[in-house]
């Protein structure tokens, strides 16, 4: 007896498994992608927070006086995007120096944190 052949094809299980290694594929390049795109505005916020708190310390720097004791917060913007800068001014052991931190935050995110001693004028 002879059986009929019909077209090669694929099977159903054999689609299956295609589909389901191509989604695997597309569900790991979309992963890659995403934290490509988070660092990258990570990178972009620790620029631009820096560019904030180096102005602020030499806006500092330029009154040529000792900066006062204590605390007080900036806002700066660079490139449409707020920043809050939380600026903490300590005295140090030798009384012509104080020590200087700024903590940039976006969004209520730490971002970084400069420090810097400055002395009398």
């Amino acid at each position: 007896m002879l059986l009929k052949r019909y077209g090669r094809g694929f099977t159903l299980i054999e689609v299956l498994v295609a589909l389901s290694i191509v989604a695997i594929a597309l569900l790991a390049g979309s992963q890659a992608t995403n934290a490509l795109t988070s660092t990258a505005v990570r990178q972009s916020d620790l620029l631009l927070g820096h560019l904030c708190a180096e102005n602020e310390l030499t806006r500092i720097r330029l009154l040529k006086q000792m900066p006062s004791i204590g605390n007080y917060d900036v806002r700066c913007e660079q490139a449409g995007i707020g920043f809050d800068i939380a600026m903490n001014v300590v005295p140090t052991p030798n009384p012509n120096f104080r020590r200087v931190d700024a903590q940039v935050k976006h969004d209520g995110a730490p971002v970084l944190r400069l420090s810097t001693v400055m002395g009398r004028f």
